[in-house]
């Protein structure tokens, strides 16, 4: 007798955050799809597929819950002839449940409560669900079939529970997201404890940006014996079958996975064109200075959105040297978007004046600096009302640690694409862009980086050089070392007490900077908590 042929359908889907009713129609869709084009017997969405991930507190909205259990009903009803699975909070015995249901011909014949809800980094799902404790297993075409949910297969012992409890196959619904590696770190856990299970297992990913996170995708099927045998690309929405010989998945397509730099630089692009299109901005602009961050931003914003989608504004100072402008206007050329040069003089001009009075017998300080970040803040924030465009900001992940930015001025924007970047590895992304296409001039890359707000500033006037300064950053602010532990480690003590005392110091700036996008395993924000007010000093 021949073995059981069977087509699973995976739905790599982009949904929006909130949208039921869109998400709901891209799931009947995609499942109607899958049934007639792809000839498939069954379809997986991923986790909370009806309402995006990660939903925070709108689950805590009974109104919110009653659409989305509406919209599931709905799924049940309008798909025929092909199995659906998918995600929705569920609301049952007055418990809220992450759970995955399947239907088929208009009703649900299975039902499975993520078991191992995450509380931690980006994480608060312990703030919403209920756990569930049971397996969930249902037949097709002479296979059992389990459900599991993101989080579950990252366990110990679930998968084999599942297996001990007959399945021939495991389904998981996840809403994984992006960070450096992550890639190599979810596929080597999931494939070691299948092939300790001596199960096959499928895995749908979320694709999208949603807010600070990116989900990159890279969909997989492992063998029993904990082999990939198909891959999804990543970062992009993708429709896919994979056929199992009975309980066996046929090795299919494995997309390559992108390396390192270039995987971060497409989960930049994908969370700008995200944030820009889901919030419904026109467009994108940016602070255009000549150095190497806004020249990395614009690069990004364009390759995100179209040079068309894309406005530069050149604002030089008394300060600004004349290569600055040069080489700003060779990118926005190069690049292809409209630029506008509005020289901020007269506006420090003007405050300064209105200021004399007051600061008459005060020594010049950072006040006027920051002054002109101001000026070139209010211009922008300008532009951006008027044209419905995002203004991104363009400070990266070494400088909020420091606090190495002007609040209400270079941190004035509404999206900041490189905030979870750190300064060296903002140059390997400027070095990568260019091995794609020449962009962003050499001396961009080479030149020492500097705000231009003094004469002949230089970064490494305020702060240690950052081949020092990102290591020690990575030690204090992503895997919380001591300073004497970053000491130890062999850098300088001066170096780690200056750079500890200023990441101490700028909480309160950092709480007030615009979201970013997340690439590193702890980015502030979701990941990183601290209070503002606090007696704490890490030296």
């Amino acid at each position: 007798m021949s073995a059981t042929t069977l087509r699973i359908a995976i739905a790599q889907s982009n949904f929006r955050v909130g949208d039921i009713k869109a998400n709901t129609e891209k799931i009947i869709v995609q499942a109607l799809d899958s049934r007639d084009r792809l000839k498939a017997d069954i379809v997986i969405f991923p986790e909370l597929s009806v309402t995006g991930y990660p939903p925070e507190d709108l689950l805590l909205r009974p109104d919110f819950i009653a659409r989305a259990q509406h919209a599931a009903t709905m799924i049940v009803e309008q798909v025929q002839d092909i199995d659906v699975v998918f995600g929705y909070p569920e609301q049952s015995g007055g418990k809220l449940f992450n759970s995955a249901v399947v239907c088929r011909s208009g009703e649900i014949i299975a039902r499975y409560h993520k078991n191992v809800l995450p509380n931690y980094g980006v994480f608060d799902e312990q703030r919403y669900f209920t756990a569930g404790s049971e397996t969930a297993l249902f037949n097709l075409k002479g296979l059992t079939l389990a459900l599991t949910i993101c989080e579950d297969v990252w366990q110990s012992g679930l998968i084999a529970k599942n297996r001990q409890a007959g399945a021939d196959i495991v389904l998981t619904l996840n809403a994984s997201p992006f960070h450096a590696g992550k890639i190599h770190q979810r596929e080597q856990v999931v494939c070691d404890q299948v092939k300790a299970a001596g199960v096959p297992l499928v895995y749908v990913n979320l694709i999208g940006g949603q807010d600070e996170l990116v989900f990159d995708g890279a969909s997989f099927v492992v063998d029993s014996e904990g082999s990939v045998v198909f891959r999804a690309e990543e970062f992009r929405e993708q429709l896919s079958v994979v056929e199992f010989a009975g309980k066996q998945p046929i090795k299919s397509i494995c997309a390559p996975i992108y390396r390192p730099v270039s995987s971060e630089y497409q989960a930049l692009v994908l969370g700008i064109r995200d944030y820009v299109s889901k919030n419904g901005f026109n467009g994108a602009l940016l602070g255009l200075s000549g150095g190497i961050d806004s020249a990395l931003v614009l690069a990004l914003a364009v390759d995100a959105l179209g040079a068309d989608k894309v406005e530069a504004v050149l604002m030089p100072s008394r300060y600004t040297q004349a290569m600055s402008n040069e080489d700003a206007e060779s990118e926005a050329n190069a690049l292809g978007v409209n630029y506008h040069m509005i020289p901020i003089e007269p506006a420090v001009t003007a405050f300064n004046e209105m200021l004399a009075p007051v600061f008459a017998g005060s020594a010049k300080d950072t006040t006027e600096e920051n002054i002109q970040a101001r000026c070139r803040g209010v211009l922008l924030m300008a532009l951006s009302n008027k044209q419905g465009k995002l203004l991104l900001t363009t400070g990266n992940k070494s400088e909020m640690s420091v606090g190495y930015a002007t609040l209400y001025g270079d941190m004035a924007g509404g999206f900041a694409p490189i905030k979870d970047v750190p300064k060296l590895l903002v140059y390997a992304l400027a070095r990568y862009r260019n091995s794609i296409s020449k962009v962003i001039p050499d001396r961009v890359i080479t030149r020492p980086p500097s705000a231009e707000l003094a004469p002949d500033q230089v970064d490494q006037d305020s702060l240690p050089p950052y081949e020092v300064l990102d290591p020690i950053l990575e030690r204090y602010v992503e895997f919380d070392q001591s300073a004497d532990e970053i000491i130890a480690a062999g850098f300088a003590a001066e170096h780690v007490v200056r750079a500890i005392t200023l990441v101490d110091r700028n909480e309160y700036k950092r709480r007030q900077s615009p979201p970013g996008i997340r690439i590193t395993p702890r980015a502030f924000g979701r990941d990183r908590r601290y209070p503002i007010t606090s007696g704490y000093k890490g030296i």
